[in-house]
């Protein structure tokens, strides 16, 4: 970085109030314990720290804030934004992409600032002053009062600036809080500043969970609400949002849109303010694809069963209960996460007998070379995509893969069956140097049928192979 623009970024560092500054110092050192950006974060951390120690004094020895000093400062900061910003936790999502009801975590730090600097910055004050003395008198009821009086003063500050209108000021205004991410979600914090109450009610009186959500839980979340302050257009989707949080099948959700418009035809749904709700289970879903697919690329198999099932019930649901015109915006987003889904899997699926191959494949004993090993990671990696396969397979009908999966299925099963066999065949009669290379083809092998066949048939191969080695008959295979 050049030394104008070190000096930049030293002058706008500067002109932070301290609680900001020390609150960026919070989040920077958070990123680089996360391992995120850490050569950018490291720096502008140095930078903020030299900031905060102050210019050095010649005529006398410069006082160095302590390290529990500056830690102290953060926390106390850090604590002042965590209360102001505590109604927002249910929908705070950590990626750039949100949808209706959530708000992005990242937006929070420019705008606490902005309240500092310009939106409320007399209230902020009062705010960390009132803060402190309710700490040293011990009294947890200021303290809640003042959190309050700064809530409503924060959401009247961002009503001003992103309310109704689009003046002159108010874009300059709005240009001075931050990024344009950050000004997406400012209407939406004080929205829910201002609501607090009403969404605390409204989370007060829904369940823990709703295993079911059939015609009797629809109709006390309708009547939970049915309050006017979570009707209007910024509300409603938070409101919807607790009860997405409180459902086992989160895409269940439509069918409050659906009871409110007293029809599944999509141009009702639509046309009432719950058709948010739609919007929102196809945007989860989305999400959830996408989720999937990266897992896929990462080979993490760990969670996709779960995945795949969440999946195909919210494609299935939404296909089923909504009725859906295949030209709508609707309908073509849900084509879309069917196509993203079918082509994320496809390609893992084509992908897996040709491993299975390479690790099973027969070689002459010339060809194995002394002291061969089997990658052991690979055989683990292989077993998983085999798994992945057969869950991939009790859902395929739904996720658009039921050819490509059944096909694949069989192939493995034919393959894995005879290469087994065959395996085990050879401890027989090889070369006594490739023994041991075979065997740990049987073994590799005796794990995928594991997979395919069940624990059952497994157990006889590896009888099996053990008699081989030992030279004993093979026993034949049961059913």
């Amino acid at each position: 970085m050049s030394q104008t623009s070190i000096e930049r970024l030293r002058e706008y560092l500067v002109q932070l109030p301290p609680q900001s500054q020390a609150l960026l110092m919070r989040e920077f050192e958070r990123a680089i314990e996360r391992g995120e950006d850490t050569t950018v974060a490291t720096f502008v951390l140095e930078q903020l720290r030299q900031v905060a120690r102050g210019p050095e004094q010649p005529a006398r020895k410069p006082e160095i804030l302590s390290e529990d000093r500056e830690e102290a400062a953060r926390q106390r900061s850090g604590e002042a934004a965590r209360l102001l910003y505590r109604p927002l936790d249910p929908f705070l999502v950590g990626g750039s992409s949100t949808r209706p009801g959530q708000i992005r975590r990242s937006s929070l730090l420019p705008v606490w600032q902005w309240l500092a600097r310009d939106g409320a910055p007399e209230q902020v004050r009062e705010y960390e002053a009132a803060l402190e003395r309710s700490h040293e008198s011990g009294s947890s009821h200021e303290a809640e009062a003042v959190v309050r009086k700064l809530q409503f003063a924060a959401a009247d500050a961002i009503f001003k600036i992103a309310g109704p209108g689009s003046g002159g000021d108010k874009q300059r205004a709005l240009a001075r809080v931050g990024a344009p991410h950050v000004i997406e979600d400012l209407l939406p914090i004080g929205s829910v500043l201002q609501a607090r109450e009403a969404l605390d009610t409204l989370n007060g009186r829904l369940p823990s969970y709703l295993r079911v959500f059939a015609e009797t839980q629809i109709g006390a979340i309708s009547a939970s609400l049915n309050v006017p302050s979570l009707q209007t257009p910024q509300m409603l989707p938070f409101a919807l949002s607790l009860v997405i949080q409180r459902l086992t099948a989160p895409w269940q959700i439509i069918r409050l849109a659906i009871k409110m418009a007293a029809s599944d035809d999509e141009i009702r749904v639509a046309a009432t303010p719950y058709g948010v709700a739609v919007t929102i289970a196809l945007h989860d879903l989305s999400s959830l694809a996408a989720s999937l697919r990266m897992d896929i690329k990462r080979g993490h198999f760990d969670n996709v069963a779960e995945q795949l099932k969440t999946l195909h019930d919210g494609v299935r649901g939404l296909r089923t209960e909504l009725d859906l015109r295949q030209d709508s915006a609707w309908g073509r987003q849900l084509a879309s996460i069917r196509a993203d889904i079918s082509n994320a899997l496809q390609s893992e699926i084509d992908s897996v007998p040709g491993r299975v191959r390479r690790l099973l494949r027969q070689r002459a004993d010339k060809d194995i070379p002394a002291g061969a090993k089997f990658d052991a990671s690979e055989v683990d990696e292989t077993a998983a995509l085999i798994d992945f396969v057969a869950v991939c397979r009790t859902y395929a009908s739904e996720l658009a893969i039921n050819e490509v999966t059944l096909r694949t299925y069989s192939d493995l099963q034919q393959y894995v069956e005879h290469s087994t066999e065959a395996l085990v065949q050879s401890l027989r009669a090889g070369d006594a140097k490739s023994r041991a290379y075979r065997q740990m083809q049987v073994a590799a092998a005796i794990r995928f049928c594991d997979v395919l066949f069940g624990h059952d048939y497994a157990s006889l191969m590896s009888r099996a192979a053990e008699n081989a080695v030992t030279g004993e008959r093979k026993p034949s295979r049961a059913g």
